[in-house]
């Protein structure tokens, strides 16, 4: 399969998370020992799309430094000051071959022109991935490029059935309880769990001029609205990390060993 470039939006200044470091960005809050950014950018790798853009803004400097000094950060390291301070690092052990372009995209621009600041750097791909720094799944890359190339339209969204927040009773009609979710998937409708596959006129959908277009408003409106949209329906996991609960949550699955979103 073709390394598709993939565009993560990591830009934003987002809700803090109450008991985790309050100096990161969100993208940059650990699942065990690596940023969430991380992980998800593990697994378009794993799917073979290694070719990232990341649109910083809010503490952009943070993600930056990581990647970096990304094998001092994740290895041993020997510094030999009687040779220049030469380096040797040790013990390697998530040895990674992605290419990453840090795009500074201004620390107040919102997604839609983020994307549009982002875009010289898909040099004149034609198609591309698109998704954001703060949410993980195991939705099938490959699947969903496919029915993106199958259907023509200008943009694919990955829709999901949010994760319940509240414990879900159903009961027979008198009042006697029949089944307790504790954490139930919501029965009504699918929402965007980003994971966007696009053509590249959706870049015209979007204004170079402005700092301040939300990409998931007029733009992708317009787009439902001229029949260039459609929605890749995802069964599996979703899990954006929005509340100290969600934090929780994916750090105790990642430490069993039953996180599904790892496919590396």
């Amino acid at each position: 399969m073709t390394n598709m470039k993939t565009i993560i939006l990591c830009g934003g200044k987002g809700t803090r998370i109450r008991g985790v470091n309050d100096d990161l960005p969100k993208p940059m809050i650990p699942i065990g020992p690596y940023p969430i950014l991380w992980h998800i950018m593990a697994g378009y790798a794993a799917h073979g799309h290694k070719d990232f853009i990341l649109c910083l803004g809010h503490r952009g400097q943070v993600i930056k430094d990581f990647f970096l000094n990304y094998r001092a950060r994740t290895t041993d390291v020997t510094i030999d000051f009687a040779q220049d301070r030469a380096l040797t690092f040790h013990n390697a052990a998530d040895v990674i071959d992605w290419r990453i372009t840090l795009a500074e995209t201004g620390p107040e621009t919102l997604t839609g022109s983020r994307v549009i600041k982002a875009a010289p750097y898909l040099g004149e791909d034609e198609t591309f991935m698109l998704t954001y720094g703060d949410g993980v799944a195991d939705v099938d890359i490959q699947s969903l490029v496919a029915f993106h190339r199958d259907h023509g339209k200008l943009m694919t969204v990955c829709g999901v059935r949010p994760p319940g927040r509240f414990g879900e009773l159903e009961d027979d009609g008198t009042g006697i309880v029949t089944e307790f979710n504790e954490k139930p998937q919501a029965t009504g409708g699918r929402i965007s769990g980003g994971f966007f596959v696009c053509n590249r006129g959706v870049l015209d959908y979007l204004d170079g001029t402005r700092d301040d277009q939300i990409l998931e408003t007029e733009p992708m409106r317009r787009l439902a609205a001229d029949g260039q949209m459609m929605m890749y329906r995802h069964g599996g996991f979703w899990q954006c990390m929005d509340t100290y609960r969600d934090f929780s949550l994916l750090n105790e699955l990642y430490a069993a060993g039953k996180a599904p979103w790892v496919a590396w």
